[in-house]
Formats: C-alpha cells, sequence, structure tokens
C-alpha cells in the first residue's frame, strides 16, 4: 500500500518587504542579501497573524467536502507555539469546522517536527488506511530587528494531507534519522526571538545531510543518479546550495548540473517569503514540483533538519496528477503588497508576544480568511474574517 502526501497547500501573509530596501536602512550592500543570503523578499506579520491563523489559511485550501469527511487527526509541527500546553492544533481545528472526534497535537523540534509529523502520520494511516491526517507546518521566525538574523525571518504554513494511495508524493520506505545534542540554534522560555550560532549551523547542516544521504545510500544501494533530484530544508535558499556543493564538489556531469537546476527551482518561493521554520522543507518541496523538470514516476530525496539537532534524510516518488493537487502559490505571491521599513518595524514591535494584558486589535486592514482578534482574561481570541 502506498501512503503519502495526497494534498498540499501553501499560505502566508499578505505583506512583505524587499529585502533591497531593508539592506538599504541598514547600511548593507544588499548583494549581501540577495546573493551571499539568497533572499529577495519576506514575509510581514501583522499582529493579527499568527501560526493559528496562518495553519487555519492554509488548511482550509486543500479542504473539500469529501475528504474533510476522513480527518482522524490533526498534526501542527511548529516551533512558534502559543501556549505552553494547550496545542494550537485545537484552535485550528475550531476555526476549520472540524468534528469533535479528531484528534490534535502539536510537535516541536525546532525546523525537523514538519518531517516528524509526516512519520507519525503514516503509521496511522498504516493503521487504518481508510483515514487521512492532516499536518501542518506552520511557524513565524524571528531574530529582531536590525539583527545578524534579521534577513532570516519569515512566516507561513504548508498543510498536507497524509493518506493511502496518494496524489502527490508516495514516500519510500527507508528514512535515515540522526540526532546530536548541540546549541546552534534554540529558543528559551523567556525570550519571543531566537538564539542562534549561524555558521555553526550551517556546518551542523551540511554534516547532517552527508550523514544521512550516505547512511540511506548504504541501506538502500542507491546512487544520485537514481534521483530525479533533491528537497532540502531551506531556512535560506543559500544553505540549501551549500549542502548540495558538499556533496557534489567539483563535478561538472550531467547528473550534478540536474541537481542544481533542479535546486534552482526549490528556492524560487523561498526566496520570496523567507524562513517558515518547521516548513520551509515542504514550501521548496512544492516549489520544486511547480517551477523544476519533475516528472510522474520520479523519485525526490528529501532533507530534512531542526537545530539543537535532528536531520532526516528520506525519499518519495512523483503521483500521477500531482500538479492539480497543489495550490497556485504564484498567484498568491502576486497579491501580496509592499509595506515600507518603518512599516515592517512597527508591525514586528506590534506582535502580542508574552503581553499578560487584554488587547484588542484592529481588524480592518487584514484580508486574510482567519485573524487573531486579541487576548482576553488570557485567552487568544480567534475568528473567521468578516
Amino acid at each position: 500500500m502506498k501512503i503519502g502526501i495526497d494534498e498540499m497547500a501553501f499560505a502566508t501573509t499578505d505583506q512583505y518587504i524587499d529585502l533591497r530596501e531593508l539592506a538599504k536602512k541598514r547600511g548593507v550592500d544588499p548583494n549581501k542579501y540577495t546573493i551571499g543570503i539568497g533572499q529577495d523578499r519576506q514575509a510581514v506579520v501583522p499582529p493579527t497573524q499568527d501560526i493559528v491563523t496562518l495553519g487555519a489559511a492554509a488548511a482550509e485550501k486543500l479542504l473539500n467536502a469529501t475528504n474533510v469527511k476522513t480527518i482522524s487527526t490533526i498534526i501542527v509541527a511548529t516551533e512558534s507555539g502559543i501556549d505552553n500546553s494547550k496545542a494550537s492544533a485545537i484552535y485550528i481545528k475550531h476555526l476549520l469546522g472540524l468534528n469533535d472526534f479528531v484528534r490534535t497535537v502539536e510537535l516541536k523540534e525546532a525546523c525537523y517536527s514538519g518531517t516528524a509529523a509526516i512519520q507519525f502520520a503514516r503509521g496511522l494511516v498504516a493503521l487504518n488506511p481508510q483515514e487521512t491526517v492532516l499536518v501542518i507546518a506552520a511557524d513565524i521566525a524571528r531574530y529582531g530587528l536590525n539583527t545578524p538574523g534579521e534577513v532570516t525571518q519569515g512566516a507561513g504554513a504548508v498543510a498536507m494531507l497524509i493518506g493511502a494511495n496518494p496524489h502527490v508524493l508516495a514516500i519510500e520506505p527507508t528514512a535515515v534519522s540522526y540526532s546530536k545534542d548541540i546549541m546552534d540554534f534554540w529558543r528559551p522560555l523567556y525570550a519571543t526571538e531566537a538564539m542562534v550560532d549561524g555558521k555553526y549551523s550551517t556546518n551542523v547542516y551540511i554534516d547532517f545531510f552527508l550523514q544521512t544521504f550516505t547512511r540511506y545510500q548504504q541501506l538502500t544501494g542507491r546512487r544520485l543518479e537514481d534521483f530525479a533530484g533533491m528537497a532540502f530544508h531551506l531556512p535560506f535558499t543559500k544553505m540549501g546550495k551549500k549542502a548540495l556543493e558538499a556533496l557534489l564538489g567539483q563535478r561538472t556531469d550531467p547528473t550534478a548540473q540536474w541537481m542544481r537546476e533542479q535546486l534552482t527551482a526549490e528556492q524560487v518561493y523561498c526566496r520570496q517569503v523567507g524562513n517558515l521554520y518547521t516548513g520551509s522543507l515542504y514550501l521548496g518541496l512544492m516549489s520544486l514540483l511547480q517551477n523544476g523538470q519533475a516528472r510522474v514516476g520520479d523519485r525526490l530525496g528529501l532533507f530534512s533538519y531542526g537545530s539543537g539537532a535532528e536531520g532526516e534524510f528520506y525519499s518519495g516518488i512523483v503521483q500521477e496528477g500531482f500538479a492539480k493537487h497543489l495550490n497556485d502559490i504564484q498567484a498568491d505571491l502576486a497579491a501580496r503588497h509592499q509595506v515600507s521599513i518603518d512599516e515592517y518595524e512597527q508591525l514586528f514591535n506590534a506582535q502580542l508576544g508574552m503581553n499578560s494584558a487584554d488587547q484588542q486589535f484592529d481588524l480592518t486592514t487584514d484580508q486574510l480568511p482567519f485573524v487573531l482578534a486579541g487576548q482576553e482574561n488570557h485567552q487568544r481570541i480567534y475568528q473567521r474574517n468578516q
């Protein structure tokens, strides 16, 4: 029985900044951002949006009257949790109007947990093939204004239905996980912004990719030539390029050149949105499928990484009709509007954060389907936008 990704959809905010403008404001050469980091635009998050509203918006795009009846579980993978106890999946289930006999949980392991959620979902579907699992990877990457990590911020959510006989990607059995207790990136309970050792984290990322891919090859006997492309976790697009080049070295043969071209296709959407943490790999996968040369029957490799640290390499086979089961991301990105750097800074500082006071947000400028209306009696208030 084939099990894998049946449907995929992406949602982000409707505002962005141009990183060339940010570079000008910060007194930095724009090429440092657009070439050195590999980013062009970055999603801007108003206080009325968070992982719950973005996750619900992504999920709603892939639900219909038929598949909604098969959902047995919602798993939200995030490192931007809005409560230390209550799962964000419960809020999303309510906003989507799903029935009360749906299991709701939240997973955490930095940027890796979206992959863990998919693997757990596969097990649930194997036990009950008539059911599907809704996996949502939703995050808001925050490092602080005028910090080294500012250029690698971003926001959005990728929603996926995991089921039997999937329409997008049938996941193959072999997966290699690799974990070590490493302090390359973390966010203490008292902090709203992450702490990161960027250069160290990049080196760990590359090492984990090489370790997991080598082990995968040992277990399966497959060579690089057996893949039609690879999707990497992309906290910024240059990261994936560094990992691929560490594998390819000086190779210029057709396989190596093909892999480089497919990576460029994977980077398209991430360059426009920024870092999604748990969702970055899967936005990259959607970008590869929509902008690359993927064909039915192709084997794609996927490398997932979460700081702290955990990596995993696995593979999947592209399914017939896959293009019909992805939302039109290019159209969504084209519908956004640019804000100034001053507006971005104001919105960044207006987030609810760790404030315990009651707040009521102005919803008149938010056109997205779900909103965070404010906080009352220490409870976040979510609603469908009017």
